[in-house]
């Protein structure tokens, strides 16, 4: 295998990785607070209303677009490092 194919095979294998763990961000805060732990997350309270109705009607939402800013930065930064950024 050449150099450019292996350096390709390693950066989709960290692009790989981010993504398994954003998606399992993803998944605890819209399944996990909004479904799981909605009872334990009621005791309590945040802006008056409870934490888990909170996650389920706008935190979740919030969470989600921290997390493509965050995918946004990891990918700028893991094309800077492969030199696959368009600059």
């Amino acid at each position: 295998m050449n150099r450019r194919k292996l350096l390709l095979k390693k950066y989709w294998q960290h692009n790989l990785k981010y993504l398994f763990i954003l998606l399992i961000i993803w998944f605890l805060v819209s399944y996990g607070c909004g479904i799981l732990f909605v009872d334990e997350l009621n005791a309590l309270r945040l802006g008056g209303f409870k934490l888990g109705f909170w996650f389920a009607q706008q935190g979740s939402i919030y969470v989600f677009i921290v997390l493509i800013a965050v995918y946004v930065y990891l990918m700028n930064k893991l094309d800077k490092k492969y030199r696959l950024n368009e600059d």
